[in-house]
């Protein structure tokens, strides 16, 4: 029994993801949840609205991947692969958001604010780091190499992103 909310953030889930922001349409949301249209109206503003629920949502399992995997003292080279197949699978999904903060505040907003909530998640996974500016740092670099291998970028330089995968290890292991 998932609630009215949950239902419908996991059908924008799979339609962002599957259809993209742009194709995608409240109306479409709700019928993907087996709701009338209207129901959507009672739980989000709007399509941006749950879309960045979407974004915080994909953050924190994220996170909770994160936590299983460093309690399971898995290796740095595991956890990058296991990222970057979250990238993947989100990969339409990422592509918008990266579009979006370009051009809507709102999700600039939201992704500021989820990078300074996993500052302060690697803070409390490794407390020698301090400095909020390295951490950042890593933060985006790692963003970055994980879209770029999710995207295939390395293969259509006919390389096998191992580089990037010993580069997001080494990141991982700070």
């Amino acid at each position: 029994g998932q609630d009215t909310r949950t239902l419908l953030l996991h059908a924008a889930t799979a339609e962002f993801v599957e259809f993209g922001f742009g194709s995608t349409d409240t109306n479409r949301i709700a019928r993907r949840a087996n709701f009338a249209p209207q129901t959507f109206y009672r739980w989000y503003k709007d399509k941006l609205d749950i879309f960045i629920q979407v974004y915080q949502a994909w953050e924190d399992a994220e996170i909770e991947m994160m936590d299983a995997m460093l309690t399971e003292r898995a290796p740095s080279p595991q956890i990058a692969e296991a990222f970057v197949q979250s990238y993947r699978s989100f990969l339409v999904f990422r592509r918008n958001l990266r579009q979006l903060a370009c051009d809507t505040p709102e999700v600039r907003q939201a992704v500021a604010d989820s990078r300074r909530r996993l500052i302060e998640q690697i803070k409390r996974w490794n407390p020698a780091l301090r400095a909020d500016e390295h951490i950042a740092t890593l933060i985006i670099q790692m963003e970055g190499v994980c879209e770029a291998l999710a995207e295939g970028e390395f293969e259509e330089l006919g390389l096998d992103g191992s580089a990037a995968y010993e580069v997001l290890s080494r990141s991982i292991d700070q």
